[in-house]
């Protein structure tokens, strides 16, 4: 409906193209136009319900009915709401040109959208033949009815568009169909894929006893020579002796059948139900069925179906089930994470069978480089699944089965050795986890063996950021198992120094798999453990995080305060006033506001060389106060220098902990003198002082501190959470404050930087206020800069674009000066301390970063 009233001009000419082939073939298309509205209302239907009536699916034969009463009923709601609320654009842009005259020609074309809700009910294309070729023949009558100019082309949009809200609105209350392959379905896949299966067994890992439900639906199969199904057992589930659910768990329903056919069962005193019965295994924690905890970590690793298949040659493998359903939630999640992450090249399967392909495709490339992993033997569809086969890691136990005492340093080196060979090959897998490496050992010698499995999501040809990912989620998942020592040890034993190196930035949870993030989280500081580890076995190495997401929370929160703040701002402004204001502004008081901008850079360069505990060369620190205006567009306010001196601080051989106490202390200083330059202000400056009360800006910045600090000791819960903000900087500052404190020289040239860099910034706002013919009295020109500062840089918008422009411009609103020179007084400043400064921060950013001082 916006298309056909704010893109009228091309939704029509996209009409016109389609029409103007002549009109002779207008007079051709006139009886099929008659012949395919029969079709479609008559044979469609039929075809479609008669062929769901076939499947003996009654359910969705009554749900397509329904779905086309709704999409019908949806139809002549929107026409009566047109007709009664629509202007008259909205109304011409949903008609067609017909015998002379514009016509609504949604109400003729009401059927389109009873078909569409059917056909979206009925099923998918892929599953239903009369679905397929139901859709096909809509499309050419709609094709039809707009060559001929029966009807507009965004009044036949919104008709199909209603059909398909009907029919996905009726699936999404009644529920979908699952059209999984199980049972003769399943074994008919396998059989296709090259194999003829004697036995299969779903392989669970159960947690929880209300899953027992679904096993039953899911039998185990034996099946004869011929495909035929001779025996079908309802799978119980039973846990290993002992288990709780983390480890061992047992796959199996008649003890009998499991043992003759995936090896023997020690003897249960449990009773096993007969063929064919409905019964379950054993329960939980019962002595019983044969345990495979390759198998189980498979099942655990992939979120697919996996069963244990034995066949006529009696090879055990394993069947990797993909299901349709499935995919949705999985391309969701994959997509996410490539939208948010580096590295990932987003190549994400939707479809079924592309991502049994890529499954398929990242498993034979593996194999290739030389990585030890289950070889793919067999790939098939059935149903709405994808069938793979292939070996099985005989012997195998995932790394969260393993017992500590069996992670020697043989087996940590060859886990390295394995992940090196896919990266050799430029492979990343991109998702390991404790249940995607498993460890046997060679049956003559011993030695162990490491298995890499899941390559569901990895990559071929992947980025170095991808491989350096691999790493850092290796030495991650290692040291929740042997500890963070251990871990890097072996690490650097296999490993050259330059991935070393590139391990540490990249220790982040936002880069581990979801299950190992869950177990970080138990152990908040093994991060942080490993990289000291790193550090102590190269000290050279950079561990400062690196940003590897393209945005998160905060970002989405800044962009909409950004947008809110700047909508709020231009729509209050008057451009007539400002424009007159604009030309009448003296340019000289403009370069002078821009010139004392440029010597707060100066001021804040003098503090910090002043408080660091080693010699920096000054200009150097300059730049770094420079580059902070570039950073400024990304961080808020106050952030971004903050974080650049923090790293001058590092890359100049500081220790991160003095570095981060050198720069609190700034931070500090720089309140401290903001509040005596307001007070010497108010005691030394015109009306401000002693003499006569101060002016109502002045007492309504005093009164809101005051009140501030009356909630922060009145209230218990303000309190504590005012101490618990302030007790860390001051435990970081004081012991460089009382370090200071003995260099008096040192600290007086600190304080004296600040006030260079305070009142700049305070006199080039009353530069743009002079640009405009306004005066105020300085110590109101403080107080407003200050506090709406302040008030606005609270605000996590970068560079506190938006809120600090509405909070200057109300400051010098409520001080008398009209509303279209305070917004315009306030721009020219913006202009000149934030906007015009990003240009100069840019190239010194690139300067340091090529000195290597960044």
């Amino acid at each position: 409906m916006l298309m056909s009233v704010y893109a009228h001009g091309t939704t029509e000419g996209v009409a016109e193209d389609v029409q103007n082939f002549s009109d002779v073939l207008a007079r051709v298309l006139f009886l099929p136009v008659a012949v395919l509205e029969g079709l479609i209302t008559l044979f469609v239907p039929l075809a479609v319900l008669v062929e769901l009536g076939i499947r003996r699916l009654g359910r969705q034969v009554v749900e397509s009915i329904v779905a086309a009463a709704l999409g019908l009923l949806l139809g002549v709601l929107v026409v009566l709401a047109l007709r009664t609320w629509g202007s008259d654009e909205l109304i011409r842009g949903l008609s067609a040109f017909i015998d002379g005259s514009w016509q609504l020609t949604i109400p003729d074309y009401l059927y389109v959208a009873a078909i569409g809700g059917l056909l979206t009910a009925a099923g998918t294309r892929t599953r239903r033949r009369t679905v397929k070729w139901s859709w096909n023949l809509l499309f050419v009558a709609i094709g039809v009815v707009l060559i001929t100019g029966q009807v507009s082309l965004p009044g036949i949009i919104i008709t199909l568009l209603l059909g398909r809200i009907a029919g996905l609105a009726v699936r999404y209350v009644s529920g979908v169909r699952s059209e999984r392959a199980y049972g003769p379905d399943l074994v008919a896949g396998v059989r296709r894929a090259g194999f003829s299966p004697t036995a299969l067994v779903r392989v669970r890992d159960v947690t929880d006893d209300e899953e027992l439900a679904e096993a039953a639906e899911d039998p185990i199969t034996e099946v004869d020579a011929e495909g035929r199904i001779t025996a079908e057992v309802h799978v119980g589930v039973l846990r290993a002796p002992g288990a709780t659910g983390d480890a061992g768990t047992v796959l199996t329903a008649d003890a009998a059948l499991a043992a003759q056919h995936l090896g023997p069962t020690p003897h249960t005193d449990e009773p096993a139900p007969s063929n064919g019965s409905s019964g379950h295994a054993p329960a939980s924690g019962s002595p019983g069925a044969p345990s495979d905890p390759a198998a189980i970590a498979l099942a655990r690793a992939g979120d697919n179906r996996v069963y244990a298949m034995l066949t006529e040659d009696g090879v055990r493998r394993d069947v990797v089930v993909l299901d349709g359903d499935r995919q949705v939630v999985g391309f969701l999640t994959r997509f996410w994470r490539s939208l948010r992450l580096r590295g990932s090249e987003g190549r994400a399967a939707i479809s079924l069978r592309a991502a049994a392909e890529r499954t398929a495709l990242l498993s034979y490339a593996a194999r290739a480089a030389g990585v030890r992993t289950p070889r793919l033997v067999g790939v098939a569809e059935s149903a709405d699944s994808m069938v793979l086969v292939q070996e099985h890691a005989t012997g195998a136990v995932s790394l969260r089965d393993l017992p500590v005492d069996d992670l020697t340093d043989s087996v940590l080196n060859e886990a390295w050795r394995q992940l090196r060979l896919a990266h050799s090959a430029g492979i990343a897998h991109r998702a390991l986890t404790s249940d995607v490496m498993l460890v046997s050992h060679e049956p003559a010698t011993g030695a162990p063996q490491v298995w890499i499995t899941g390559w569901e999501q990895g990559d071929i040809a992947s980025l170095e950021l991808a491989r350096r990912m691999d790493l850092a989620q290796m030495v991650a998942l290692l040291a929740l198992r042997v500890g963070a020592s251990r871990a890097v040890e072996s690490a650097v034993s296999i490993l050259p120094d330059d991935d070393i190196a590139a391990i540490g930035p990249l220790l982040q949870s936002v880069a581990l798999p979801p299950s190992t993030r869950e177990e970080i989280r138990q152990n908040k500081e093994l991060l942080k453990e490993l990289r000291a580890a790193l550090v102590d076995r190269l000290p050279e190495a950079d561990v400062e995080p690196q940003r590897i997401t393209r945005f998160g929370a905060r970002t989405v929160l800044t962009i909409a305060l950004v947008i809110a703040a700047v909508t709020a701002l231009v729509t209050s402004f008057n451009f007539e006033q400002i424009a007159e204001a604009v030309t009448e502004a003296n340019p000289w008081f403009a370069v002078l506001s821009f010139v004392l901008g440029i010597l707060t850079w100066v001021g804040a360069a003098l503090t910090l060389t002043a408080f660091s505990p080693k010699r920096l060369p000054f200009w150097r620190v300059n730049l770094t106060q420079a580059a902070g205006s570039y950073v400024a567009l990304a961080a808020p306010a106050g952030i971004g220098p903050a974080a650049l001196n923090l790293r001058l601080l590092t890359r100049r051989g500081i220790s991160t902990p003095m570095a981060v106490a050198t720069v609190a202390l700034v931070q500090v200083s720089q309140f401290v003198v903001t509040i005596l330059i307001l007070v010497v202000l108010s005691i030394f400056t015109g009306e401000g002082g002693l003499v006569q009360l101060p002016s109502t800006t002045v007492l309504l910045a005093i009164g809101g501190v005051a009140l501030a600090v009356l909630a922060t000791l009145l209230v218990p819960a303000v309190r504590t959470w005012a101490l618990a903000k302030i007790r860390p900087t001051i435990q970081q500052v004081w012991p460089r404050l009382s370090e200071m404190l003995g260099q008096p020289g040192r600290l007086a040239v600190g304080f004296a930087g600040n006030i260079v860099m305070t009142l700049g910034y305070v006199l080039a706002f009353d530069a743009a206020l002079a640009a405009f013919g306004q005066e105020l009295d300085l110590v109101d020109v403080a107080v407003i800069y200050l506090v709406g500062n302040a008030a606005g840089a609270a605000v996590p918008t970068p560079g506190g674009l938006g809120t600090i422009e509405l909070a200057l411009t109300a400051g010098l609103t409520a001080a008398g000066v009209p509303v279209a020179l305070a917004t315009s007084a306030t721009l020219l400043f913006r202009v000149a301390t934030y906007w015009a400064r990003i240009p100069i921060g840019w190239v010194a950013m690139r300067y340091l970063q090529k000195k290597g001082d960044l």
